[in-house]
């Protein structure tokens, strides 16, 4: 993670590109409004919930994403935190650190967790211990246990004992031994010989509330900041730092230091809660209502059943079902009816929370189907396939319009249309073959690497899709760039390793317009409970060829078990049809679980594209409403000397929703993957249409996590 000294251009170009980036988060954060402020307690100059520079034992509201620029003499750091339980912090930070090592620049990423282990209760503090820095070349590494204890409504103080460079100044021994130097090694490795180690030194401070916005802090530091001073950084003269923190809005704070007795800092945080959208809520249009039958007393002829025997009834019910789908986003793949029992098996085009799109399919039922009929099955299709069946009552619907959500959950029932033999479906002739285009923006961005901390591509791709039947798929997305640098990277890759991700920027710099994938997929249902995909062509932007997946997944189950084999070979720099020599087969049997409370797991276990074996873990947190934050690691055979730079390949993952932005229904995402480097070593394939991801909101758990939105 230590680069070579950058001249002063290149440190006016990364202060540009930080300066537009926190432009960004400024507009961004200007159209974000929440009913009370989010930023409750204020942060510290590390971006967690802090004094100063000292933390505290406090936590953010649970799920909150926070993004704050610290300015000083010092360098600069810039770092996210996310509230993924409520007493668990974590935080990635990207910090530009002058003079560090041998006075050279230093561009530094860096992890945080924070553990608020005790509530505050009576006279007893809250207390909390964390870890600062605790993978990477340990600049600000730092280990602490705090207290924090509200004496009056706006006074609140806090004390603690820290480790590493929290316990450099004043330290009053050594209680669990001594500190071992640092083993930097490639990088991107926990520190964990030294964690706890060392001298202790205490630290305390207080915060006092003087209205509602202006919070003013004071802390005295145990951080004596001995790499900084030895470089002439800047001179430590007082162990007391002074601060204030300002609530601009109601997701923005402005913060003011003088510090060590000698500097002057600014910080600008911002805040996003996942849960509480910009949008507000409900202004998407209405659903139809339900119609009611007639009392069956009052009009027996309506309920009649012999009109299962007239041939035009079923046409023209099913007619009018799939042109009232159509209007709503949906569209009707086929069709059975009886006198008492009807199925439609629907594709949602529309709404992120498919619970929404049987919502509306049940209300339009009530609307088109003859009284006799009770039972309605509404069946989700996914790229062609059926994937579950939610049977509803059509007199239960009539009578829980106006009632809570849950109260029609408890009388659905989920089922495995692949368990049912399909009898008396009628296919509707409108929805196959079936051709889909567009011409959209696209963005791509490279985030927090060692030489600029954003590098991004903002251009136009056209996107087709055509379907020739249920489960058979041609697609392919066609891209030209019209501004962007991320083929400005200087870097040239020093991999040992088959170069299957290392060489990314020679794509972007000979791929424009590029190809970015051109494939042919075929979706099946081999048995109940089993799901199949195989897809051929050009895979993505990297690699061509085949890949297959074989999914097991109950609808009923937080458990899906899956097998994945994959043949492809390089392509070439140009992105078009040719290839490069290399060619390998790569596959994963991945394991699957949903925990509940948003908490989804996954391990991939197998062989990858540089021909490395072993494993990734990934760990997400989701909400109701689509948002997903999460981290993965990948561990391989591969050596920390062989990988190079970073040890083992990690990052972060975000998904948002455009709906939440928006507030109208869209199933579309934006996703990025926040990674420090792209090196060779645990790469795996990018296939579009993974069947886990392809099928899942369609299941009985995500359903009903999302069942809230069945009457929206």
């Amino acid at each position: 993670m230590i680069t070579a000294p950058r001249t002063a251009r290149r440190e006016r170009k990364w202060l540009g590109r930080v300066g537009a980036g926190l432009c960004s988060a400024v507009a961004m954060g200007a159209v974000i409004a929440y009913a009370d402020p989010v930023l409750k307690p204020s942060p510290g100059t590390f971006g967690l919930p802090g004094l100063i520079d000292m933390p505290t034992a406090e936590s953010n509201r649970e799920g909150l994403l926070t993004a704050s620029v610290f300015r000083f003499a010092g360098g600069m750091r810039i770092t996210s935190t996310f509230q993924l339980t409520d007493r668990i912090t974590g935080a990635f930070r990207y910090s530009r650190v002058p003079k560090i090592y041998n006075g050279d620049l230093l561009y530094d990423r860096s992890f945080d967790i924070h553990y608020r282990v005790l509530d505050e209760k009576g006279m007893r503090p809250a207390i909390a211990i964390g870890l600062r820095d605790f993978i990477g070349t340990g600049v600000y590494s730092g280990e602490y246990v705090v207290a924090t204890k509200t004496i009056t409504p706006r006074l609140k103080v806090s004390a603690g004992l820290g480790w590493g460079r929290l316990g450099s100044h004043g330290d009053i021994g050594t209680p669990f031994g001594s500190r071992p130097p640092l083993d930097f090694g490639k990088g991107g490795k926990a520190n964990t010989d030294q964690w706890f180690r060392g001298p202790a030194a205490p630290f305390f401070g207080l915060s006092w509330a003087a209205t509602d916005k202006l919070t003013v802090k004071a802390e005295y530091s145990s951080d004596a900041y001995d790499q900084e001073t030895s470089y002439g950084t800047f001179t430590r003269d007082s162990s007391l730092n002074l601060g204030f923190d300002y609530r601009l809005g109601k997701s923005a704070n402005l913060s003011g230091y003088y510090l060590y007795g000698s500097e002057l800092g600014l910080q600008l945080t911002m805040a996003i809660d996942p849960r509480r959208p910009p949008a507000p809520s409900g202004i998407e249009k209405a659903p139809l209502p339900v119609r009611p039958r007639p009392q069956r007393n009052l009009d027996p002829e309506a309920w009649r059943t012999d009109w299962t025997s007239d041939p035009e009834v079923q046409p023209g019910v099913q007619s009018a079902i799939a042109k009232a789908l159509e209007k709503d986003g949906q569209q009707l793949e086929a069709m059975s009816l009886s006198a008492t029992r009807a199925e439609i098996r629907i594709r949602n085009r529309r709404y992120l929370a498919q619970p929404q799109a049987i919502g509306h399919a049940a209300r339009i039922l009530t609307r088109a189907l003859p009284p006799s009929v009770e039972t309605m099955v509404i069946t989700s299709v996914a790229e062609g396939i059926p994937t579950s069946s939610v049977t509803l009552q059509r007199s239960d619907v009539e009578a829980l319009e106006h009632d809570a959500a849950y109260k029609i959950l408890n009388r659905a029932e989920f089922a495995d249309p692949a368990r049912s033999d399909g009898a008396g479906l009628v296919a509707n002739p409108a929805a196959y073959p079936r051709l889909t285009w567009a011409v959209t923006p696209y963005g791509e961005a490279s985030f927090f690497d060692p030489d600029d901390p954003l590098r991004a591509d903002f251009g136009l791709q056209l996107k087709g899709r055509y379907e020739f039947a249920p489960g058979l798929i041609a697609s392919g997305r066609l891209r030209k760039k019209v501004v962007g640098n991320l083929d400005q990277s200087t870097r040239v890759s020093d991999s040992i390793l088959p170069h299957v991700r290392s060489d990314a920027v020679e794509y972007q710099k000979q791929g424009d317009p590029a190809l970015h994938d051109l494939t042919l997929a075929w979706y099946s249902r081999p048995a109940p409970d089993l799901y199949g995909r195989v897809t051929v062509g050009l895979l993505e932007r990297m690699f061509g060829g085949i890949s297959g997946e074989l999914l097991w997944k109950p609808v009923d189950s937080p458990f899906a078990l899956g097998v994945e084999i994959n043949r492809v070979r390089q392509r070439d720099f140009d992105t078009l049809f040719t290839f490069r020599d290399y060619e390998v087969t790569t596959g994963h049997v991945s394991a699957y679980y949903d925990f509940g409370n948003g908490f989804h797991g996954q391990i991939d276990a197998g062989r990858y594209l540089a021909g490395d074996w072993g494993a990734t873990f990934t760990l997400d947190r989701e909400f109701a409403n689509g948002w997903k934050v999460g981290a993965y690691a990948t561990f391989t055979d591969v050596s920390e000397e062989e990988f190079g730079e970073g040890s083992f390949d990690k990052g972060i993952r975000l998904t948002v929703p455009l709906s939440w932005v928006t507030g109208q229904p869209s199933r579309n995402k934006v996703s990025s993957v926040i990674k420090p480097l792209n090196r060779d070593g645990g790469a795996r394939l990018a296939v579009d249409g993974r069947l886990y991801e392809t099928i899942r909101d369609t299941h009985q758990r995500d359903m009903q996590i999302q069942w809230g939105r069945f009457w929206r």
